[in-house]
């Protein structure tokens, strides 16, 4: 099986459908989204409206939670809570009913594969895992994790070696899964990446060969960035994606 694997979206209409078109070239046989479909972005109903339609399994984001009435956020700045508080305002019906469905983490059984957000340790928390002392708070579970875990969260794209008693950072690049050693994987943002490359994230994991493939496409910012404005969001939204930060 080939997996295309996606995360934050957030609400990035004209990022997402340049992954969708990159991905028609990567002969996916399922997709799955990671969570925050929402937040930041001009374009909440459209990413969600496709999301629904492609993705098998979609995982709840801490922004989706949010929008969807399921925690709370009024310690987020307030530019992000205006964002939610805008976008919780205009979402179709059925979107917010989809939200409030989401699960927070979904196990791939024949792949060998757990999807979640952030930190699979307490999962509603929405942790972030970018650094290895973060990954290290895994090797508790280490024994009920899968061989691969796959996050979203930090916009950031990671790769962390694990063993029973150890985490070895790798570098964000294309690699084969080791037998004995387990990892957890950060496939960075689609709609607002954050490691000043501005280019649209996503990852391509080859079940049967056990291969993982990073990938980046190019999108129409200022399209996107118009939209945000538009929406009456933050200006600071719409400039950090010209800069992938």
């Amino acid at each position: 099986m080939r997996l295309g694997i996606f995360s934050d979206v957030h609400a990035n209409y004209e990022a997402m459908s340049a992954v969708l078109e990159a991905f028609k070239f990567e002969s996916i046989d399922e997709y799955y989204c990671l969570g925050d479909v929402v937040g930041y972005g001009g374009s909440p109903n459209e990413c969600a409206n496709i999301i629904r339609e492609v993705a098998r399994y979609t995982i709840l984001g801490n922004h989706d939670a949010a929008v969807a009435g399921r925690m709370d956020y009024s310690y987020y700045y307030e530019a992000a809570r205006h964002a939610l508080d805008v976008h919780a305002g205009i979402l179709t019906p059925a979107n917010t009913e989809w939200l409030k469905t989401l699960p927070y983490s979904q196990r791939l059984a024949d792949e060998d594969v757990d999807l979640c957000h952030g930190s699979p340790v307490r999962l509603e928390e929405f942790d972030y895992i970018f650094a290895p002392e973060q990954a290290r708070e895994c090797l508790p579970i280490y024994e009920g994790m899968a061989s691969l875990t796959l996050i979203g969260h930090s916009h950031l794209c990671k790769v962390f070696a694990l063993t029973r008693h150890a985490v070895e950072e790798l570098p964000a690049e294309d690699f084969t899964l080791e037998p004995g050693k387990k990892y957890i994987v950060s496939v960075g943002s689609v709609g607002q990446p954050r490691d000043y490359d501005n280019r649209a994230s996503f990852v391509v994991f080859d079940s049967e060969a056990r291969h993982f493939e990073f990938k980046r496409v190019e999108y129409d910012i200022e399209a996107a960035a118009a939209k945000v404005l538009a929406a009456n969001l933050e200006q600071n939204f719409a400039n950090r994606l010209r800069i992938g930060v």
